[in-house]
């Protein structure tokens, strides 16, 4: 089993523009509308994949609220190098980086739409 992420944005392309241009994800596929508008799209960052669509209003069960995601790397120097990626992209930074008790390196940037992406060398692991 897996979990996948998905956000609603009220201008999705723009936040596939973010996410791959100043995160580094890779578009993989992007399906719209008769309108034009993003209906679903998947970008991928290592093995991981979130899912992006537009919002569609009150009325709508899917759109979601804002939301804290978490993007784990395998270093603390992949950490530092992917911020210093983000930060040349013009990225507003929310938590510049810091060496957590728990042994990660992170720091934290908030997207256009308000939703905080976090980047770290912490892996949570599912416990058997």
């Amino acid at each position: 089993m897996s979990i996948y992420v998905t956000l609603r944005y009220p201008d999705a392309r723009a936040a596939i523009a973010f996410l791959t241009g100043t995160l580094g994800f890779t578009e993989q596929q992007v399906v719209a509308s008769d309108d034009g508008t993003v209906e679903h799209a998947e970008l991928s960052f290592g093995d991981g994949v979130v899912m992006v669509g537009t919002r569609r209003g009150a009325q709508d069960p899917y759109d979601t609220g804002r939301a804290v995601v978490y993007l784990a790397l395998d270093s603390a120097a992949a950490v530092d190098a992917h911020h210093d990626r983000a930060v040349a992209a013009g990225a507003e930074v929310v938590q510049e980086l810091v060496d957590q008790p728990y042994g990660s390196r992170e720091y934290a940037v908030r997207d256009p739409d308000g939703n905080i992406w976090s980047v770290g060398s912490y892996r949570p692991q599912v416990k058997p």
